[in-house]
C-alpha cells in the first residue's frame, strides 16, 4: 500500500526534487504552501493552501487529514511547532523536520566539526540587534526552540519526530544563488573578491544527498526521536573549492582578499563570497552513516553535475551579481594600491 506523504513548504528547491522522486516512486503526495506554484509536477499531486504561521488557516487546511510521513521544510519557530504538535499528535506516522547546523553555531565552547552530542550546553549571548550577526544568531536560536519542543513531545508523548541538521546546501535551484555567484564570477574571467577572515573550512551538502536521506526515512521509518547531521565528507578551504569549480569550467581562479569591514562598508558582502561567513557550519556526518547507512556524493562529482546544470539552463542574472562592475572596479583599485 502506497504511503501518504505531506510536504510542507511548497516545491521550490529541495522540496521540488523530493516531490519529483516521491511521485515517480508512486507515493500519494500532498503539498502545503502559502503562495502560488507553477512547478511541473504531476496532476496526481494534491495541493493545500495555507499560511503556516496562521494557526486557523493551518487547522482548516489539515482538518480530518492524516499522513504516514510529513516532511517539513519550513518549521522555523516554537509557536509554529506547538501548532504542529496540536494538529499532528496521534495523527502522523513520522514527522521529519529540516533543521540547520546553526543550532551548533549559537553554542559556546565546542569545536568544528560539530557532532550531534554537541547540541546540549551553554549558549552564546545575543549579538547587537539590527545586525547580520543578530539575525543569524536568532535563526539558530529559533531552530533550537523548534528542536527542543519536538524532543520534549517525544519524551512525554512519543511524538515521532526526526530532525535533519544541514549545512550549506548546494543545489541548481538554490533561490539565493550562492554557488551560482561563484560560477558567474569565474565565468566572467575577473577576480573573486573574498574577505580575509574568517577562513573556516567549507563543509556543505549536495541537495540530492539530502533527498536520499529523506527517502530513506520515508521508506524505513528509521530515526524516530533522533537528530542527524547530513553533510558531505569533505571539509576544504575556499581556495580549494574554487580550484575544483574553476577546473570544471576550464578557468584558473584569481582570488583577491580584502578586509571584511571594507567589503561590508562597500556593500559587496555576502554576494561576492557567500561561503565566507562565520555562520557556516561544519558537521560530522558519522551518525548518519552508522544509523541511516548514508553515503555522500563526492564534492567534485556533484560540482560537475551543477556546472552542467548551469551551462544547460538560461538562468536570469541574479540580483547578487548586478554590482559586479563596481566590484571589479574596487578590485582593480585594491590591486593597484598593493603594488
Amino acid at each position: 500500500m502506497s504511503k501518504n506523504i505531506l510536504i510542507i513548504g511548497g516545491a521550490r528547491n529541495m522540496s521540488y526534487y523530493l516531490a519529483k522522486q516521491l511521485t515517480e516512486a508512486g507515493y500519494t503526495l500532498t503539498l502545503l504552501y502559502r503562495g502560488p506554484t507553477n512547478e511541473d509536477l504531476p496532476d496526481t499531486v494534491h495541493h493545500l493552501h495555507a499560511d503556516r504561521t496562521d494557526t486557523n488557516q493551518l487547522r482548516r487546511a489539515l482538518l480530518a487529514k492524516s499522513f504516514d510521513t510529513v516532511v517539513d521544510f519550513a518549521l522555523y519557530e516554537g509557536t509554529e511547532t506547538e501548532d504542529i504538535l496540536n494538529i499532528f499528535m496521534g495523527n502522523v506516522g513520522q514527522y521529519l523536520v529540516i533543521s540547520t547546523g546553526q543550532v551548533y553555531l549559537v553554542r559556546e565552547g565546542i569545536q568544528r566539526p560539530f557532532r550531534e552530542q554537541d547540541y546540549d550546553g551553554r549558549l552564546m549571548p545575543s549579538p547587537k540587534e539590527n545586525t547580520f550577526a543578530h539575525e543569524e544568531w536568532n535563526y539558530g536560536m529559533q531552530k533550537r526552540e523548534v528542536e527542543d519542543k519536538l524532543q520534549k513531545a517525544w519524551l512525554t508523548s512519543n511524538f515521532p519526530y526526526t530532525i535533519f541538521r544541514l549545512p550549506m546546501v548546494n543545489s541548481g535551484r538554490d533561490q539565493f544563488n550562492r554557488l551560482y555567484n561563484y560560477y558567474l564570477r569565474l565565468q566572467d574571467g575577473g577576480h573573486v573578491l573574498v574577505p580575509e577572515t574568517p577562513n573556516y573550512p567549507l563543509n556543505h551538502v549536495y541537495a540530492m544527498d539530502v533527498i536520499r536521506a529523506i527517502m530513506k526515512v520515508i521508506e524505513t521509518g528509521i530515526g524516530k526521536g533522533e537528530a542527524f547531521n547530513i553533510a558531505q565528507d569533505e571539509s576544504i578551504s575556499l581556495d580549494e573549492f574554487l580550484g575544483i569549480l574553476g577546473n570544471l569550467m576550464n578557468v584558473s581562479p584569481k582570488i583577491v582578499r580584502a578586509k571584511r569591514s571594507d567589503l561590508e562598508a562597500n556593500g559587496f558582502l555576502p554576494d561576492c563570497s557567500p561561503f565566507s561567513e562565520r555562520w557556516m557550519s561544519e558537521l560530522d556526518n558519522t551518525k548518519s552513516k552508522d544509523i541511516l547507512d548514508m553515503s555522500y556524493t563526492a564534492l567534485p562529482d556533484y560540482l560537475t553535475e551543477l556546472v552542467a546544470y548551469y551551462q544547460s539552463q538560461n538562468i536570469p542574472e541574479p540580483l547578487t551579481y548586478r554590482r559586479r562592475r563596481a566590484e571589479l572596479q574596487y578590485i582593480e583599485h585594491l590591486i593597484q594600491s598593493q603594488t
